[in-house]
């Protein structure tokens, strides 16, 4: 038996999510190193972001429920809980870790823009300058770097239009990580209390049932002792009327007998 369901049958259950999900991010990593295919191995990790985002999401509750439960436990209970918890968190980033890794190996597979048929364009150049004169081949050099020079002052500009919009994309994705970090963190203070409050329901359900039953005893108690009641005044009737008729026929016995001494 799982020494975690006699403590918590919740803790217990929470261990299990845990365990599986730590099952599916081992095959997943394994899986990923088979694969070769750079989309296919982005979106494999963006799979494994999302599990080990669920991980921590229920690691977070198995840290309430221990601390809910810290008080009715004994210190060596509390000590096991949280070795247990610390043991899911080094586990975690572990996987984390492993994620960096090759989130970081698939940004540097870039491809190499420069590479083209320079050495026909080269070809070409030899065979044009080899019909100019001097002063010709001056005037093309000059307009060449003119052309050189404009072209470098706008990749100059568009660096520069890059940076900046590269710098306000990541301001927007900081803020807007931060904001879902915040619904995270308040769904699952939402989650957590709909289970306190579904057990709690529960709990109040099986007092109210109990209660019912105590009322039930309680109206029989009171149906028996009315019916006790109506008993015995019945049987009062019964004595007070058997002695009337007694007296009844006495009183007609003696009116004979005197009837009787009077001829």
């Amino acid at each position: 038996m799982d020494p975690l369901s006699a403590i918590s049958e919740e803790l217990a259950e929470i261990d299990g999510q845990i365990t599986d999900i730590f099952r599916a991010l081992s095959n997943g990593f394994q899986k990923l190193e088979k694969i070769k295919d750079s989309n296919r191995q982005s979106r494999q990790l963006e799979e494994l972001t999302d599990k080990m985002r669920d991980c921590k999401r229920l690691i977070k509750e198995f840290d309430r429920e221990v601390k809910n439960i810290e008080r009715v436990n004994d210190p060596d209970t509390s000590r096991m809980l949280n070795e247990k918890k610390q043991t899911m968190i080094k586990e975690l980033n572990s996987y984390v870790a492993l994620k960096k890794q090759y989130a970081s190996n698939l940004e540097n597979k870039k491809i190499d823009l420069f590479d083209g048929p320079a050495e026909e364009y080269g070809e070409q150049n030899v065979l044009l300058a080899s019909s100019m004169t001097n002063q010709q081949l001056i005037d093309n050099g000059n307009q060449m770097m003119d052309e050189t020079d404009q072209a470098i002052e706008r990749s100059k500009k568009v660096v520069h239009e890059t940076i900046n919009v590269g710098t306000e994309t990541a301001a927007a994705l900081k803020a807007q990580t931060e904001q879902m970090s915040r619904i995270v963190n308040e769904l699952d203070s939402i989650h957590f209390s709909i289970k306190k409050a579904t057990k709690l329901v529960k709990e109040i359900g099986r007092q109210v049932a109990t209660d019912r039953c105590i009322m039930g005893l309680l109206v029989l108690v009171v149906i028996g002792v009315i019916a006790i009641i109506i008993v015995k005044s019945i049987e009062e009737n019964e004595r007070e009327n058997g002695s009337e008729d007694e007296i009844e026929r006495e009183d007609k016995r003696g009116g004979w007998e005197g009837e009787i001494t009077k001829v």
